[in-house]
């Protein structure tokens, strides 16, 4: 009974999401360049977009325009077919170019490689915010790009590399968010070793849920899993992705989720300080979906099989229903606790999982906030699939006569 209201609630939170989707349509500007930063939003990052969208307008844009430009960057890292000597200068001089709208530089490819050979209307569009924004993104442009260019010339070996490399692509951001929330006037400016921890958890998320198709990236792969980890349970981290290598392998995994749930009690104390709801609704959700991954690839073999992510019923039910800290301490509590029923005795970390989820729980039950949320990670069966077709359907519908 508990899974399939779990179920019926995801259903009608994806109708509500697609609803949500459509009304956020119809806010884009009309102006060539604009138009064309907040499509290239829905097509480099469709749960960012949503989130992004619901800010109040003019931290909309800055904060739209500090994604893609930072969006661009990592491009130009991510191109593997760049030759180091000309990547290089590149990415230590990005933060001039978005002042430049002549600059132009092809890389990446699919939707990525749309948003760099348009540059112009990206820099146009930066050229129009406010001076305090401009600043902003300019110093956090300028930074990743010189800490991204040292990386390219060294591997990650340590875990302080781990955590440096992180802060360099991610940590910067959650500077670099902290100040825009500041420089509109609703945010207290947040310490910077919480606005790193926030995008730390993220990064390292995403790195550890993005193992194979980075292990498998042409013409060479280029990955941030630690020697330091890795080098425990493999002599090359590429044997990982090989069958017979599953135990050693899930056991590397859960070495690399116990290291990220370190930064999870940071990202509490930071979203518990925020005032504006849609600031909140900003860095709450994507929170929620990291705690929810490492949850569901915590030894899971299949993080070195294809792609394991949340489902999109539970993604949507996770936008609809997260408005308040309660919802955030419920919800990493209830996926605290789902990873925790994973743990197996055996796994050499083992003792320090239990100890940085016991931790994550009790900051949560502390709070007096909990409720139950009833999260489910399972599979979607085939018949629940057919009833959520049925019910986008509706949506795609709803949003149609929105859009009129």
């Amino acid at each position: 009974m508990g899974a399939a209201l779990s179920k019926a609630k995801q259903m009608v939170a994806l109708v509500k999401l697609r609803v949500a989707a459509w009304r956020i349509k119809r806010q884009i500007p009309s102006q060539q360049h604009w138009a064309f930063c907040y499509d290239m939003l829905q097509k480099v990052s469709r749960s960012f977009a949503l989130v992004i969208q619901q800010l109040g307008p003019e931290l909309r844009n800055a904060v739209c325009i500090f994604y893609l430009v930072l969006r661009a960057l990592d491009t130009v890292e991510d191109d593997t077919s760049i030759p180091t000597e000309v990547k290089l200068p590149i990415l230590q001089d990005f933060y001039r170019h978005i002042y430049n709208p002549d600059w132009h530089f092809s890389s990446g490819t699919s939707h990525y490689r749309v948003l760099m050979d348009n540059f112009r209307l990206l820099s146009t569009a930066f050229l129009e915010l406010d001076q305090g924004y401009q600043m902003t993104i300019e110093d956090i442009t300028r930074r990743m790009g010189a800490g991204m260019a040292i990386f390219i010339c060294q591997e990650v070996e340590t875990v302080d590399d781990y955590n440096e490399y992180c802060h360099y692509v991610a940590g910067l951001v959650g500077y670099g968010l902290s100040r825009l929330f500041h420089a509109a006037g609703t945010e207290d400016l947040a310490s910077d070793e919480l606005s790193n921890s926030m995008g730390l958890f993220l990064q390292k998320t995403n790195i550890i849920r993005d193992y194979l198709e980075d292990i498998n990236e042409i013409p060479r792969c280029r990955m941030f899993w630690p020697r330091e980890i890795w080098s425990k349970y493999a002599d090359n981290l590429e044997d990982l992705k090989y069958e017979e290598n599953s135990e050693k392998a899930v056991q590397c995994l859960n070495d690399m989720v116990t290291n990220g749930l370190i930064h999870a009690k940071d990202c509490l104390q930071y979203m518990s300080a925020l005032k504006d709801d849609t600031n909140f609704r900003f860095c709450a959700i994507p929170q929620i979906m990291a705690i929810g991954t490492c949850a569901i690839c915590y030894n899971n073999v299949d993080v070195f099989r294809g792609v394991v992510k949340i489902r999109h019923g539970l993604t949507a039910r996770i936008f609809d229903e997260t408005k308040s800290m309660s919802d955030v301490y419920s919800a990493f509590y209830e996926f605290s606790s789902l990873l925790e029923s994973k743990i197996d005795d055996n796994d050499p970390s083992s003792a320090l999982t239990r100890e940085r989820v016991d931790a994550i729980k009790k900051t949560c039950k502390s709070s007096g906030l909990l409720k139950r949320r009833g999260y489910d990670l399972e599979k979607t069966q085939y018949r629940h699939m057919l009833i959520m077709l049925a019910l986008l359907l509706v949506a795609i519908f709803l949003g149609v006569l929105y859009a009129k």
